[in-house]
């Protein structure tokens, strides 16, 4: 009977390492959105460089670019979620990264419980949200004081919820 304990615990253990595959996919979806937004960026670059070498000055132009960088930037964040997910999976089901625990830029990486890994990924799932809240806003016309109220309250709400964020992290 102890010989089937040794073998089940043995296969409950090494079970563990499926979790690779969400560390392996995760960091490809994190590199694929960083390659998004940067060619997102590189495009509207490209349409700049051609608005101020040239005469031709499309309409809306300033709020397109605002636009897609904005929505670069989103990508971007996302792409930091994975990020960071990837790393902390790893950490906490595989085995430390060793060339991160000698890097002193690798504090945002390093994760020592699920609850840690929660609230980091809480926190950047926060900043996502407020990106997209401005990147909706810029598309909203407002048709009277009433709208407007409602816009200045929720501009309100979120500075207050990012303030009770910030305060509530470790500092």
């Amino acid at each position: 009977m102890k010989f089937l304990e040794i073998i089940f615990e043995n296969v409950i253990w090494k079970s563990r390492l499926f979790i690779i595959l969400a560390v392996i996919f995760s960091l490809v979806g994190s590199v694929v959105l960083f390659v998004l937004a940067s060619i997102d960026i590189f495009h509207v670059s490209i349409e700049a460089m051609q608005v101020f070498t040239g005469s031709l000055h499309p309409e809306n132009f300033h709020e397109k670019v605002v636009a897609v960088i904005i929505g670069a930037v989103d990508l971007y964040l996302i792409a930091v979620v994975m990020l960071i997910f990837s790393f902390g999976l790893y950490e906490l089901f595989i085995s430390e990264i060793d060339p991160a625990k000698n890097s002193e830029s690798s504090k945002i990486l390093e994760i020592h419980s699920l609850d840690e890994l929660k609230d980091k990924l809480a926190k950047v799932i926060v900043m996502v949200l407020v990106v997209s809240f401005f990147k909706r806003v810029l598309h909203t016309e407002y048709h009277g004081a009433l709208e407007m109220l409602y816009f200045a309250g929720s501009i309100l709400a979120l500075a207050v919820g990012l303030y009770f964020l910030h305060k509530g992290g470790k500092h």
